[in-house]
């Protein structure tokens, strides 16, 4: 009696700890999000703003209007191992900090490189910028570091649905702020946008830092292993494929369509309005992408996000009016948002909580080297090939996509004997 006592006590008493553990995994994963949206602000502004900039900025030949894009690109694949290293060194609360300090820094530089017309003045602020957001991109992961293992992909959710408001923040921020410092064009936004920051460091106060008990992992507990080992997994590989086809497509065709829908005839306001619908559909579906992943799994999730990025490419070589372009920009935030969370959420399960910092490091730091290359390479094939051209470049990157995750399902249910 006494034994079953002490079981039944045991059992409460892991239940209250649960409990306990989610109700600071929610409250963290508020905080992301909240910082989420306005640091995630910035992505639209520089995604939208810096290539139409980086035009304004140049002469008659504007195959390099989207370097400044690029260099935000390149920011977020630098900033990444930074991240890694200072919120192990510093905790998240204060790593987080310095990223966003970074964020004021690199908006004030590009607003005051418009001002002076320096181009690669420019280029350093969005570059700056993109530390900020590397650092940013660092959110999800920390969120599912607490609670316990079924919250996670939820509070990668919660984290993500804070770009609703980055959504339409940063596209109201460009509509009214563009011109405040008229004649020049743009520095306004750029200004501005430096106080979302500001705000951002004030909600990163109120992270509850303490650390998380150590839970039990799906690996054996021991010596931390090397980082090839933990890369050389086949889920780990073929969910960074997954993730980096996802979000590098995404920023592939959005870097190159708002100066697309320029080129059209299509106004600036709505070439931004068009971006703001995208980053509407990045997040939005996040109140129920975590979930659709509860239920049908990660790697259906991750097909059918996609699945949605060819019917993307498909409305984009439709025609060039302006609902095709809002129709797959759409389109292509939807099926970011499923590929790239599902992705994320099978990456959590390859590393154990000692691992956790080069593991997220590393990855991150090849997700946005390929994002950097591909905002790059949009400007050049926009000017050399068109609008078709960006949207056909999906179709092969989503097939090598699904091929590896059939291949990964097919291994481990052959390996579980399943």
């Amino acid at each position: 009696m006494s034994t079953i006592s002490e079981t039944a006590g045991d059992d409460t008493a892991g239940e209250v700890a649960r409990g306990q553990e989610n109700r600071t995994a929610k409250r963290n994963a508020i905080v992301y999000s909240v910082c989420q949206a306005l640091n995630g602000s910035a992505a639209p502004v520089n995604f939208a703003l810096a290539g139409l900039a980086g035009s304004y900025l140049l002469g008659p030949d504007k195959s390099l209007a989207t370097v400044p894009v690029t260099g935000f690109s390149v920011g977020m694949a630098l900033g990444t191992l930074p991240a890694a290293l200072l919120t192990r060194s510093m905790g998240r609360k204060y790593g987080f900090m310095v990223g966003l300090v970074m964020g004021i820094i690199g908006m004030l530089i590009s607003a005051y490189a418009l001002v002076i017309g320096n181009f690669l003045l420019l280029c350093l602020g969005t570059t700056t910028s993109g530390i900020s957001n590397g650092f940013g991109q660092q959110y999800r992961f920390a969120a599912a570091d607490r609670g316990t293992p079924d919250f996670r992909a939820k509070a990668i959710s919660w984290v993500l649905i804070g770009g609703i408001a980055s959504a339409v923040i940063g596209p109201q921020l460009i509509i009214y702020t563009s011109d405040l410092l008229l004649p020049v064009q743009f520095a306004g936004a750029f200004l501005c946008s430096s106080l979302l920051f500001v705000l951002a460091i004030g909600a990163m106060s109120f992270l509850d830092a303490s650390p998380a008990p150590q839970e039990a992992n799906a690996a054996p507990v021991g010596a931390p292993r090397s980082l090839a080992t933990i890369m050389m997994q086949p889920r780990f590989m073929v969910a960074l494929l997954c993730g980096t086809s996802a979000f590098a497509l995404m920023t592939f065709v959005m870097t190159g369509a708002p100066l697309a829908m320029v080129a059209e005839g299509i106004s600036r306001d709505h070439a931004v309005l068009g971006i703001q619908w995208h980053v509407m559909a990045m997040f939005a579906p996040s109140f129920f992408t975590g979930n659709l992943i509860a239920r049908f799994g990660k790697e259906t999730i991750v097909a059918t996000g996609m699945i949605i990025l060819v019917v993307c490419g498909v409305v984009g070589l439709m025609g060039i009016d302006l609902w095709h372009f809002w129709l797959s920009l759409i389109l292509l935030g939807l099926g970011w948002n499923f590929a790239f969370i599902g992705s994320t959420a099978m990456v959590t399960e390859t590393y154990r909580s000692h691992e956790k910092n080069k593991a997220q490091g590393v990855h991150d730091l090849v997700l946005f080297s390929f994002v950097a290359l591909a905002s790059f390479m949009a400007g050049l094939v926009l000017n050399a090939f068109g609008w078709a051209t960006l949207n056909m470049v999906i179709f092969p990157v989503v097939v090598l996509s699904l091929v590896a995750l059939i291949a990964l399902l097919r291994l481990e249910r052959k390996q579980t004997g399943a």
